[in-house]
């Protein structure tokens, strides 16, 4: 069974994008600013279908429609940046387009990195797809390259793999984790939970400590 295409009115879709107001669609529709296929769209009330390929069909002042609901981004984190507004320090979303920060839904990571921790993240405005990564239910994998500021004893995959693992301050244990030793100081570390500092805290545990993340 294929899947239903939402439709949505003209001036709703271009306002939980971040263009403006509805008001402001109504007069930009108008002064021949939407083209829809080739040909001005004056009337913003128009339901329409809202398919990927939309912003190969529409322009808006000139430009091609931003990607439509549903937007998927994978960004390379820098260290020093941030994902959330309690911490100090520029935010991922600052890179962002700045229409593309008045969506609505809003755009919001996918998990986080913290501000010491460099990497690829992803970004969406589609809820129910942030929701099945990120519940514990889904068991997600995530894998950190960890660089250590002491060699690796050789015990520590086991420890990581065997579910017992507790960390400080927390009661449960750790879900199993696999560990791939790529150099003496160097692992690649998969996980399927996000607990606070969970990498950084799980070197900590065996006696270690991460350089970079």
């Amino acid at each position: 069974m294929s899947k239903k295409i939402p439709t949505s009115r003209v001036d709703k879709l271009l306002g939980s994008m971040g263009y403006g107001s509805r008001a402001e669609m109504a007069r930009l529709g108008k002064a021949g600013g939407i083209v829809l296929d080739g040909a001005d769209l004056t009337d913003v009330s128009k339901r329409i279908p809202v398919r990927p390929d939309l912003p190969t069909r529409m322009e808006i002042d000139g430009e091609p429609l931003d990607p439509v609901p549903g937007l998927v981004i994978l960004l390379n984190k820098p260290l020093g940046m941030t994902c959330s507004h309690k911490e100090d320090g520029a935010l991922v979303y600052d890179v962002l387009p700045d229409r593309w920060r008045r969506r609505d839904p809003a755009i919001s990571t996918i998990g986080r990195l913290d501000k010491q921790t460099s990497g690829l993240l992803l970004l969406t405005d589609d809820g129910d797809l942030l929701h099945r990564v990120i519940s514990p239910k889904r068991h997600v994998a995530k894998v950190y390259r960890a660089t250590l500021a002491r060699p690796l004893n050789g015990t520590e995959g086991a420890l990581f793999a065997s579910g017992e693992l507790v960390l400080e301050g927390e009661d449960k244990p750790l879900a199993p984790a696999v560990l791939e030793v790529v150099s003496p100081t160097e692992a690649l570390l998969t996980v399927t939970e996000g607990r606070y500092h969970q990498v950084r805290r799980m070197f900590a545990a065996v006696g270690n400590h991460v350089e970079a993340l």
